[in-house]
């Protein structure tokens, strides 16, 4: 059976320097100067040991729109930045909304993917928010959570009937809070930015409305829900409020949510157009104060990559979203690590321990016996965005040219190394 040995690691979730043995996909040791003489070494001096990175909240895009992205791409591009696991969003096409679309992407995943791959299921058939999915056959085919993302659940009525239902079988509910009324088919921000800029603005309100209707709904049924990509001040606020009140809310952002505010649409930058849209520095601020104090429990990419075509165009037409997975970790340790606003060991809840608890995928970190996922990084290594460079088919990020500290060096999956070196293994 093949072995890993990982020297001379410092090992987040121990705060310590240790080795890490492994014997061909699961954990075999943790402890101070392992030997195995027939085992493959990877130096990790100087490296920082992550139980591997879960993203709960991203878009392969197959079947359908392999234009702009693929499985096989996705998942390279995912190792890339640490992520041994990650969860697809169902707005694909056809959308995942039955066994057959679900197990087309797991059998895709097994075979052409680097990593591990978790469909999330539909909350509706065919996203319209009319008739509830088949959300035990959609468990069945390996789904681990339903979502209309990328469309909100207008009917308080339906979401109430969705939760209820998903609950039996044990599947969070992932909610895009957006109250499209007050949306208005606005482009960015409402606020100085939009003004400026003469772009139809969407208010803050419109999240936070929809998050106050997730929040009151949960606390009713005694069920959980979990809130999708973050980005006002108001709803952290909401959410910390009720989690205080044990209210069952879990709740995720993402890197651009802490690193960008609205002025980065300055000069029609269709790159910084996402739904929601990039809000102000207060709401930056009371992000990071989330991420801080345990309001907001995972750090999710929101990997959303779009042809060239279809951001090279007037900003009140280009699609909405960025690719995120190349910079998540480089992101998240520039902001939030190196000027102190978390630890190491906090980092590791929000980019892997919380997401799985959320997402239910049994994961035991770095623990003897577990599955030997891990993300080793280089946390001090100074380096520049080169989009170019990413492996996803599409290079739809405002980050390019940001100096940043921080890079993936080894991806583990169960076993396998994937990314050596901060190079894919292929």
């Amino acid at each position: 059976m093949n072995k890993l040995l990982i020297k001379n690691g410092f090992v987040v979730s121990e705060n310590t320097v240790l080795d890490i043995l492994i014997v061909g996909s699961k954990i075999s040791e943790i402890s101070k100067k392992i030997e195995a003489t027939d085992a493959t070494i990877i130096d990790a001096n100087g490296l920082d040991i992550y139980s591997g990175f879960v993203d709960m909240h991203c878009h392969l895009r197959e079947p359908g729109q392999e234009y702009k992205e693929d499985i096989a791409s996705g998942t390279r591009s995912a190792a890339m930045g640490g992520f041994t696991s990650v969860a697809c969003m169902p707005n694909t096409t056809p959308i995942i909304d039955n066994q057959t679309v679900a197990r087309f992407v797991i059998e895709k995943a097994k075979s052409q993917g680097v990593i591990k791959v978790f469909p999330v299921g539909a909350i509706s058939k065919g996203l319209k928010g009319e008739q509830l999915s088949e959300m035990g056959d959609l468990k069945k085919a390996g789904c681990v959570a339903v979502s209309d993302d990328g469309k909100p659940v207008n009917s308080a009525a339906f979401m109430k009937k969705a939760m209820l239902y998903s609950n039996m079988f044990n599947m969070p509910v992932l909610s895009h809070c957006e109250d499209m009324d007050l949306a208005d088919e606005g482009t960015m921000n409402e606020g100085y930015m939009s003004t400026v800029l003469g772009l139809r603005g969407i208010p803050s309100a419109a999240e936070d409305l929809m998050v106050s209707r997730e929040i009151i709904l949960s606390e009713y049924t005694g069920v959980r829900v979990h809130i999708c990509h973050v980005s006002t001040a108001s709803a952290v606020q909401m959410i910390r409020e009720a989690k205080a009140r044990g209210v069952k809310v879990t709740a995720e952002t993402c890197p651009h949510y802490f690193t960008l505010t609205e002025k980065a649409c300055d000069g029609f930058n269709t790159l910084a157009k996402m739904n929601p849209p990039l809000r102000t520095q207060k709401d930056v601020e009371a992000i990071i104060e989330g991420i801080k104090d345990g309001t907001i429990d995972a750090i999710a990419t929101d990997h959303a990559p779009h042809h060239s075509d279809e951001k090279r165009c007037e900003f009140a037409y280009a699609l909405n979203g960025i690719v995120g997975f190349e910079t998540a970790y480089s992101l998240s340790n520039h902001y939030l690590v190196k000027t102190g606003k978390i630890t190491k060991k906090r980092l590791m809840e929000c980019l892997s321990t919380n997401p799985s608890k959320i997402l239910g995928l049994n994961s035991d970190g770095l623990s003897i016996g577990a599955s030997a996922d891990i993300s080793i990084v280089d946390s001090s290594k100074i380096h520049t965005v080169t989009i170019e460079d990413f492996l996803s088919k599409s290079k739809n990020s405002p980050f390019d040219g940001f100096e940043l500290v921080g890079k993936v060096e080894y991806t583990i999956v169960d076993g396998k190394i994937i990314v050596s070196n901060g190079r894919i293994n292929e």
